[in-house]
Order: C-alpha cells, then sequence, then structure tokens
C-alpha cells in the first residue's frame, strides 16, 4: 500500500483537489498557521468569510501581535472556541519576541508556542515549509482508519498512536505541501463521515473499509456521555439611548476574555443584582439555549431599561457601555451578540 498510496493521491490532488483556497494560493507560512488555527472543528465554507477578514485587518504576525485582544476576539466572533483566538494572539507575541517576527520552520520551536500541537506543527511545515512532516486531523484519521480497517475509536490513545505511525510511514519524501492538502481535501470532499463517494475515491483500491462495505461504520464513534444542562441568567441593561452594560469575562471558562451580559446563577439573583443598583422594574424573557461540546446552557435574560446609568455598578472585571457602533468591534459571544440585535 505504502508505494501506491501518495501517488495515487497527489494524482487526484493535482486534478480535483481545493486549489483555489487562499492558503493554498499563497502558503505563506502565517496564512497556512491561521487557517490551521480557524479550521479546527469548523468548516472550511465558514472558515473563509472569516480568514479575509482577519487577513484583511491583521495581515501579518506583527499586525497581530501589535493588535488589541478586543480586536482579535471581535474578528473571531462567531467561529467559537474562543481559546483558539486568544492562543493564537500569545503565539504571534511569542513569535515577535523570540523570532523576530516569523513564524518559526522548526518542530520544536513550533509546538512550544501556544495552541500549536504536532498536527498544526506538521500543517505549518509540510504547507508552508515543504519539510515532509505528517499531519492527523479529523479528515486524516477518517481516511486512515477507513484504507486499513481499524475499527476501534481513533481517539483512543493505542489507536492514535498506531495512525500516527502510519501517518508517517505514507508520507512521501517529496511534494509534502500538496500531499498534506490533498489527505485533508480527499477527507473533507469525498472520504466524508456519511455517504463516502467512493466510487471517486483514488484509494478505493486500497481501502479496507471500502472492501468489506464497512465505510458505515468506521471510524468508529466517540462512546457518547450524557450531555449535561446547567442554567444561568443575564441581565440585560440598556440606558435611554440603546447603549448595553457589558462586561469583560475572565480569562478561562467560557467565553473566555469576550464581553458580555453579567452572569449569575439563576433570575433571582439577577434581580438581587439590579435591586442593588437601584433598578426594580425589569422583566424576565424567554429562556435559549446554547449547546456548548461539553454541556448545554440554558441561559435566561433579565431585560431592564434605564433613563440614567446607575453610578453605583461596581465590577471586579472590566465593564463598559456599549453603543450599537462600539458593539460591532468587540469580541463577544455568538448567542449573547444575537440577543442584543433583537428587537425588545
Amino acid at each position: 500500500m505504502g508505494e501506491r498510496f501518495a501517488p495515487a493521491l497527489l494524482d487526484w490532488y493535482a486534478k480535483h483537489g481545493r486549489h483555489d483556497l487562499p492558503w493554498t494560493r499563497s502558503r505563506s507560512p502565517y496564512h497556512v498557521w491561521l487557517s490551521e488555527i480557524m479550521l479546527q472543528q469548523t468548516q472550511v465554507s465558514t472558515v473563509l468569510g472569516y480568514f479575509s477578514r482577519f487577513i484583511s485587518a491583521l495581515p501579518t504576525v506583527q499586525a497581530l501581535a501589535d493588535a488589541p485582544e478586543d480586536q482579535v476576539l471581535g474578528l473571531w466572533t462567531g467561529l467559537g472556541y474562543y481559546s483558539r483566538a486568544r492562543n493564537l494572539h500569545k503565539a504571534a507575541k511569542r513569535c515577535v519576541e523570540i523570532h523576530g517576527g516569523a513564524i518559526p520552520d522548526n518542530f520544536a520551536a513550533l509546538i512550544a508556542l501556544p495552541g500549536i500541537g504536532r498536527s498544526t506543527a506538521g500543517a505549518i511545515l509540510s504547507q508552508a515549509f515543504n519539510q515532509p512532516f505528517p499531519i492527523l486531523d479529523g479528515n486524516v484519521k477518517r481516511v486512515l482508519t477507513r484504507v486499513i480497517g481499524e475499527r476501534d475509536w481513533p481517539g483512543k490513545p493505542a489507536v492514535e498512536k498506531r495512525l500516527w505511525s502510519l501517518a508517517e510511514t505514507l508520507m512521501p519524501a517529496s511534494d509534502v505541501a500538496d500531499y498534506t492538502q490533498a489527505i485533508m481535501d480527499l477527507g473533507a470532499t469525498l472520504c466524508t463521515r456519511s455517504k463516502p463517494r467512493c466510487v471517486a475515491c483514488p484509494l478505493n483500491e486500497l481501502c479496507v473499509a471500502h472492501e468489506t462495505g464497512n465505510t458505515g461504520n468506521i471510524p468508529a464513534r466517540k462512546p457518547k456521555k450524557p450531555v449535561p444542562e446547567r442554567r444561568c441568567a443575564v441581565v440585560w441593561l440598556q440606558d435611554s439611548d440603546g447603549a448595553h452594560f457589558l462586561k469583560k469575562r475572565p480569562e478561562t471558562g467560557i467565553w473566555g476574555s469576550l464581553w458580555s451580559l453579567p452572569q449569575f446563577d439563576d433570575v433571582a439573583d439577577a434581580n438581587a443584582w439590579l435591586a442593588e443598583q437601584g433598578i426594580q422594574e425589569a422583566r424576565e424573557l424567554p429562556a435559549f439555549r446554547h449547546v456548548f461540546t461539553h454541556f448545554k446552557l440554558e441561559i435566561t435574560p433579565v431585560h431592564a431599561v434605564v433613563t440614567r446609568k446607575p453610578q453605583r455598578v461596581r465590577e471586579d472585571l472590566p465593564s463598559t457601555w456599549a453603543d450599537a457602533d462600539t458593539l460591532s468591534t468587540l469580541g463577544m459571544p455568538a448567542p449573547i451578540r444575537k440577543l442584543l440585535e433583537t428587537d425588545r
């Protein structure tokens, strides 16, 4: 299989690969790095618009390092998993401090940067520097487990170890940038989770899952655990001009470092806080649900409009009153932004 795998994949990529993606056209280290971070748990179709806006606003590593955190998070708003943006920002600062504003071209230096693991480092080295380092993202795991007929869940440490070894073995000595993009493209366009297009796949003659009719069962799904549900209340406080009162969230935890509404365990606590500010007239709005990776959060807004901004608001974290123009520049959780854009 080893002698046939890479040539078949490269031939397919030359004819059918996605050559028009911004990061495949330029293959600059910065573009490849940014795309890899954005593409973690996010589809290409979603990333394209965000990538273009991000590069337009922050075209270099130096520009990213110099940017305020709020600008970085604002550009990221809606992509989710905001620790990716915070780590990207920290890594850019580190590149400026240690590497003269360049993205390093060696594995040890790359994985020492915040937010860069083995697969991301491999993607940068292979695509931007044409060095033969393998990757093992979700698309690649799916391709490799099907090719060898691996029936265990690929997230198991023992299985992942086997897949890394296979990825290294299959890596060609040349054309590694195209090869890396090719195996990702194959997983994204043909070797999809459901309804893979095996008839068009260049690896179908090598694929155990296809030969045995098991593409629907491989890769095995992650064992399910009950998804916990949590509840909270948020205070949506507006002044008579329509400005919103926001708090900056702690760096750790959900929505880290984003601007959001004051959050409380329940509506009673939210009303008690409003009473402390001298605000008595507030109304409870219908709750809505937001789904995170590991839990579901039911959010109940408590809405109040004041003619004067409360003078007694004292917060442990930064707070601000933001009008509509300011809101558009701030990094905010997508469901909170959507709430603030509704008419009340």
